[in-house]
């Protein structure tokens, strides 16, 4: 019994290794193209349809998802929890109207601050061609750090306090 306990325990973490390793070759190969220049965003007007200043010399995190995009889904509690205690700004790419978002919102408890990119012309500039990709930039809004596809909250949270450091 303990014997095969041991089979199996160590198949699931050869798995889960091998799961990890794979996903973040594709997440190297799909971020190659991305554009990793510094932030130049410096207000933008929100859902609620007013003008956001984003903060200076503070970390921020941007994450570029969509409503109808199923790992954006699973990662939102992520970025829910980040935004309670770091500069958070989403871009929601062809999502539909202020409203279906709000609502979406709404749905799943989040209430992160979120730009509509109806059209993917906002994404296009930082070339992102898949969901989610996030960016984190540090106080002088240099780009330290870009993922594409689903990342922990600790990860996120790691990487925000080393952006808050340099």
């Amino acid at each position: 019994m303990i014997a095969k306990l041991k089979h199996y325990t160590k198949e699931v973490l050869f798995f889960i290794i091998t799961m990890t390793i794979f996903a973040n070759a594709i997440s190297l190969y799909k971020s190659q193209d991305l554009n990793t220049s510094s932030l130049e965003l410096q207000t933008v007007t929100l859902l609620n349809n007013k003008p956001y200043t984003i903060a200076k010399k503070k970390p921020i995190l941007l994450n570029i998802w969509a409503t109808w995009c199923p790992t954006c889904k699973l990662e939102a509690g992520n970025i829910q929890r980040l935004s309670e205690h770091f500069e958070v700004i989403t871009i929601a790419v062809k999502s539909g109207s202020d409203k279906a978002i709000q609502k979406y919102m709404k749905e799943h408890d989040l209430n992160f601050k979120v730009i509509n990119d109806k059209d993917g012309a906002l994404a296009s500039q930082f070339h992102v061609s898949a969901f989610p990709t996030t960016f984190i930039y540090d106080k002088n809004k240099k780009s330290l750090f870009s993922e594409v596809g689903y990342t922990s909250t600790v990860g996120l949270w790691l990487r925000m306090l080393w952006a808050g450091m340099k």
